[in-house]
């Protein structure tokens, strides 16, 4: 009976017991009802306020709690930058969030509130490179990765869960405490708790950020694109008929 509860029940009994609070008394603490017995033997399912609330008062990772993680708790040095927040479906299967420019601009200030998180779009990508991991997707605003992503295209992020597992030259959609950057990321050798931000677009300068203003980091791997333009090849080639057709035109002009 014990190997038919999902991982989850039994993780949550674990955070109890090392606790050392009775069902009752963690029921009390979590505000959640009078006991904790029908989540632990796996008959309700633990809401997303209960993850809000055992990241909040004992630091556990969202991750570990639902198997996707070995890592227990967040790191308090600064260098976690791990997803505050999941979601998951009515199966309990966890899903693709899409954040829009216009909510990118309160994800930061609303990074675990848990009602903000459940209002936002979510999906699932029923391809084998999307298994066993957290998947977050970002829509860009401005310019400054072009040529290789667009303003207005979306980007789809495998979540991070420490700074160290990050690797230079890669890009990044970086969660800051005021705003969501995506760039390219590069660790700064003599200044460990910095990180240098690069843009595709040579118009813009790097920047550099703390690494402690760093929430949540996620490795770009895949794009999302609408109303594909044909290639820079065909339109040329078109202009140059079109030019062509023009002079055979005028010259015609001339003869008559």
């Amino acid at each position: 009976m014990e190997n038919a509860l999902p991982i989850e029940a039994k993780r949550f009994r674990k955070v109890r017991e090392e606790q050392r609070y009775t069902q009752q008394a963690f029921a009390e603490l979590l505000d959640i009802g009078s006991t904790t017995a029908d989540i632990e033997r796996g008959k309700t399912k633990i809401t997303g306020k209960v993850v809000m609330e055992l990241l909040r008062q004992f630091n556990i990772n969202p991750l570990w709690l639902f198997g996707k993680s070995f890592s227990q708790y967040l790191d308090a040095s600064g260098n976690d930058v791990s997803p505050k927040m999941i979601t998951l479906d009515s199966q309990g299967d966890e899903t693709i969030l899409l954040v829009n420019q216009k909510a990118a601009a309160g994800y930061p200030h609303n990074i675990q509130d848990t009602d903000w998180f459940e209002s936002l779009p979510s999906f699932h990508m029923p391809l084998p490179q999307y298994r066993n991991a957290t998947y977050r997707g970002f829509q860009v605003e401005g310019d400054s990765m072009l040529p290789n992503i667009r303003p207005k295209e979306w980007v789809l992020g495998k979540a991070v869960p420490s700074l160290a597992e990050a690797s230079d030259s890669k890009i990044y959609i970086v969660v800051l405490h005021d705003s969501v950057l995506v760039k390219k990321l590069q660790k700064v050798p003599d200044s460990p708790e910095k990180v240098r931000l690069i843009s595709l677009n040579p118009e813009y300068l790097p920047i550099d950020v703390k690494v402690r203003d760093i929430q949540e980091l996620w490795q770009v791997n895949s794009k999302i694109s609408f109303g594909i333009d044909e290639p820079a090849e065909s339109t040329l080639f078109q202009q140059l008929q079109q030019s062509m057709e023009e002079l055979k035109g005028q010259i015609r002009n001339l003869n008559t």
